[in-house]
């Protein structure tokens, strides 16, 4: 009987992080694809019920600021909750701010030059109009872990000049992403996205996952974004501050998204990630595809590029290169913050610096009651 009972407690101390795990793994809405990972899966016609992300907060993972930039410790995000962590490598239970927003941003100059050297006095941020926000936090990020995933449009509209980018894709990595310290991760797609290398550190597996890319089929792009945000950037453990962004070479024209264009930015707001995205559209004019490019990056923070020529396009990689090291962060308090599940405007002002431009995510999800 004794030995009975002792069985049955080691049964559920083993199985109640697991269950903890497998509830963690579902707060946010499935992929609105499927992903090519060794197995068939037959695709979607519909979106499935629960791809609405609007009323869905990310997994609550412990964050920390890297200890030897700044004294002062970043907190959670406003979109996390206190609960227990699926992490086995974590001990018992995190208790996070969920009143404190997170954003990191870049400043430029009227000719858009990168300005780095500014303090936390030259900031002023607005919430939803209100200016009265308490900054708790501030850093300099020109030296944090980057997690980075490249979005490869393989469709056949990209066809013609398709060998060049995975060439210029690859020189951006191997500059970018340092051993031990950033990671990347690769995804092709069509008609549904695949991943052709996980998050890694390591610059040949990385070289290889661009190298497997095959252009042909449609374009989801919205899908793709989803499912980078949710499936990958979302659920990278935070146990120290990470800047997480996208950077998507496509044409802009999606026709087989299970999900909409705002679906998908409101992923990679709820995530916190900033969008690059690069448009391989060679035309010579802006067309409907690059201004729904330029609509995702500057709604996320990001930045658009269009290089018409072909060269043009290591350029943009090197600029992306540059703003990655040279951005900043903060976190605030929002004046009267209230758990209501709403979306919140975001507006950081350089104070006393009339000719700068400061570049963030325009908003972000309160926590739902």
């Amino acid at each position: 009987m004794k030995i009975s009972s002792v069985a049955s407690v080691v049964f559920l101390a083993i199985s109640v992080p697991v269950i903890l795990a497998q509830e963690s793994a579902n707060d946010l809405p499935s992929a609105p694809s499927a992903v090519k990972q060794g197995q068939s899966q037959p695709q979607q016609t519909t979106p499935p019920a629960d791809a609405k992300p609007a009323d869905t907060t990310p997994p609550a993972t412990p964050s920390a600021s890297d200890p030897t930039q700044n004294g002062t410790a970043a907190s959670d995000s406003i979109l996390e909750q206190p609960k227990e962590t699926p992490n086995p490598d974590l001990a018992g239970s995190i208790s996070v701010r969920v009143n404190e927003v997170n954003v990191v941003f870049t400043v430029t100059d009227k000719r858009g030059r990168l300005i780095k050297d500014l303090n936390r006095e030259d900031f002023k941020v607005v919430d939803d109009g209100r200016p009265d926000t308490r900054v708790t936090f501030f850093q300099k990020e020109t030296n944090l872990p980057l997690r980075v995933g490249l979005l490869v449009d393989a469709s056949n509209s990209v066809r013609d000049r398709f060998k060049f980018e995975q060439d210029s894709a690859i020189e951006f990595l191997s500059q970018t992403i340092r051993p031990k310290y950033d990671q990347a991760f690769i995804v092709g797609f069509d008609a549904t996205p695949e991943v052709t290398q996980d998050f890694t550190d390591n610059n040949e597996a990385l070289s290889k996952g661009v190298r497997m890319l095959r252009p042909g089929g449609g374009t989801a792009m919205y899908d793709a974004i989803y499912f980078a945000c949710r499936d990958k950037l979302a659920k990278q453990p935070r146990t120290i501050a990470t800047r997480r962004a996208l950077i998507v070479l496509s044409d802009g024209d999606d026709n087989q998204s299970h999900v909409t264009r705002e679906e998908a930015i409101e992923m990679a707001q709820r995530a916190e990630v900033i969008i690059y995205t690069i448009s391989t559209n060679i035309t010579g004019s802006h067309n409907d595809g690059d201004k729904i490019l330029k609509y995702i990056s500057e709604t996320t923070g990001g930045r658009a590029f269009f290089p018409f020529q072909i060269t043009e396009v290591a350029n943009a990689f090197a600029e992306i290169q540059d703003e990655l090291r040279s951005q900043y962060a903060l976190s605030y308090h929002p004046s009267g913050f209230s758990a209501d599940g709403r979306y919140h405007t975001i507006q950081i002002l350089a104070q006393n610096h009339k000719n700068l431009k400061v570049r963030s995510r325009r908003g972000y999800y309160a926590p739902s009651r």
